[in-house]
């Protein structure tokens, strides 16, 4: 019997599900943004009971990989290594825009080609392009909203923070973790080592040395 975990803390709000090989049996986000390392054990606890099984019970993990914030992303891939580690399971990673491309398609919000754009901060998204299955064919990238502007239906939250750019918003609007799970169950986009997709460098960075004088 399969038992996948999946969970992503790529958004502000963190997510968890669990898969039973059939279908998603439990899912669980949180209510307050930017806690990840409070909620997150919490809720897969909670998903677990939900789904009255325990940690031995799983079979393989799977995580988001971003792109998305450093100190987010550092959370759910260290949990979700460390518990692979102890399992003795498999670790899948996968690109959170592809999990959003494809509820999108599946739920059907699109009828052609798409974009996905998340919120990068620092007046930027996370982009990527996708085809009408949802199939990745561009990016990601990191970008300024008004060089990457589009007629095209965009999920994810850049619609809704630069509407002027992305004028035609779709669902979903930030990754499911039960959606990962269909993602990672069905092979609907490319499965990758559980390491972050940071696009960017992380906002602190390590002092440069000194020149001798």
């Amino acid at each position: 019997m399969t038992v996948l975990l999946t969970l992503d803390t790529a958004t502000p709000l963190v997510t968890v599900a669990l898969h039973d090989g059939e279908d998603v049996v439990a899912e669980a986000s949180a209510d307050v943004p930017m806690r990840h390392g409070e909620q997150l054990a919490p809720l897969i606890e909670r998903v677990l009971a939900d789904a009255g099984v325990v940690r031995q019970d799983l079979t393989a993990i799977g995580v988001g990989v971003g792109p998305g914030p450093f100190t987010g992303l550092r959370v759910g891939l260290v949990t979700a290594r460390t518990l692979a580690f102890v399992l003795e399971i498999p670790v899948y990673g996968v690109c959170s825009l592809d999990v959003l491309a494809v509820e999108a398609v599946d739920t059907g919000q699109v009828a052609g080609d798409f974009v996905v754009a998340t919120d990068a901060r620092r007046k930027e998204v996370y982009l990527a392009s996708y085809d009408d299955a949802g199939r990745r064919v561009g990016g990601p990238a990191v970008v300024r909203p008004a060089d990457a502007a589009t007629e095209l239906p965009v999920a994810g939250e850049g619609p809704r923070l630069y509407p002027d750019a992305f004028p035609h918003l779709i669902a979903p609007t930030r990754p499911s973790a039960g959606w990962l799970a269909r993602v990672i169950t069905d092979e609907r986009a490319e499965l990758l080592d559980p390491e972050p997709l940071y696009l960017r460098r992380p906002d602190a960075d390590e002092p440069a040395a000194r020149p001798r004088g």
